[in-house]
């Protein structure tokens, strides 16, 4: 347990989004949403203008905020991004990628939960030896 991460316990724990205009509302209207004295929010609205760069920045903004425990992000949007999803491995703020309403959720693109199958895959061989 030597890599055991300390998970901040102050109240102020956010929810971050990247993801389209309806799921960011929704999540908006069910409390997520923050600004702060900076004017900076914890939310990021995809359309037809947004760029790939705003996707990445947005993204690396969120995962190094000490504020934020996790991100969600459409996984198509992820798609676009997908080698810093891929290549991001710390556990807070833990990334979590979300289906959208003009884009199912497709298993065989889901970097954790391909990650989570290779993990239990190597310790069940491992514990048959």
């Amino acid at each position: 347990m030597a890599n055991r991460v300390n998970i901040p316990t102050n109240n102020s724990a956010l929810i971050a989004m990247i993801a389209d205009e309806d799921t960011v509302v929704g999540f908006l209207l069910a409390g997520v949403g923050n600004v702060d004295l900076r004017r900076k929010t914890n939310y990021l609205i995809v359309d037809s203008k947004t760029t790939v760069k705003q996707i990445e920045e947005a993204f690396k903004e969120f995962t190094t905020r000490s504020d934020i425990a996790v991100v969600l992000i459409s996984q198509y949007v992820a798609n676009m991004v997908r080698f810093l999803v891929d290549s991001y491995n710390k556990p807070i703020p833990a990334i979590l990628e979300i289906p959208s309403k003009n884009h199912p959720y497709d298993p065989a693109h889901d970097s954790i939960l391909s990650r989570v199958k290779h993990l239990f895959s190597t310790e069940s061989v491992a514990s048959r030896h």
